[in-house]
């Protein structure tokens, strides 16, 4: 069983069976969907009220989502420290500036992937808030609750990724 825990990766089936047993112990626990882009808007929300707190009390998004730190909040830092434990445990973990997949397809300029990062995070945060969520508040938890805007959601980040992947690698399929 220990081998399991150690292994660099895990069956999807597995991972998917235990995304679906945390939802249901969130919802069970909590009464919250998982979700944590929300998160990253109050926390530049946080800078926004540390530049300018009148301004930042007027913004009706901060006046519905009050930037705070939260439980979305302490779900990013527990991705970020479960993924490090499991990457430590599994003897893959390195820290890398520029990943051999975006080296292979485009160079190993830092500045370049640095670059290429910024504007993708800042992307997919104006994708999230414009969908209403992210690919886990909308892909697990509003597909659970059977909501339409959901299913819309995450069929259109699967096109997105597939589209981008394909225009970024090639379309081995046509």
């Amino acid at each position: 069983m220990i081998e399991w825990f150690t292994a660099a990766t895990w069956s999807p089936y597995i991972v998917g069976a235990g995304i679906g047993v945390l939802i249901w112990t969130a919802f069970l626990l909590s009464d919250r969907p998982l979700g944590c882009s929300t998160a990253y808007a109050k926390t530049a929300g946080m800078v926004e009220t540390a530049v300018s707190r009148e301004k930042a009390e007027t913004m009706p998004y901060y006046q519905k989502f009050t930037p705070t730190i939260d439980w979305q909040w302490m779900l990013i830092i527990g991705i970020l420290i479960g993924a490090f434990i499991s990457a430590y445990i599994s003897g893959t973990f390195s820290l890398l500036i520029v990943p051999p997949v975006f080296a292979e397809g485009f160079g190993i300029d830092p500045l370049l992937r640095a670059g290429v990062a910024l504007i993708g995070g800042i992307l997919m945060g104006l994708g999230a808030r414009w969908a209403g969520g992210c690919t886990s508040g909308h892909g697990i938890s509003g597909t659970l609750q059977l909501s339409l805007a959901s299913w819309i959601a995450a069929i259109c980040f699967f096109i997105g990724g597939i589209v981008v992947a394909g225009l970024i690698y090639g379309f081995p399929f046509i």
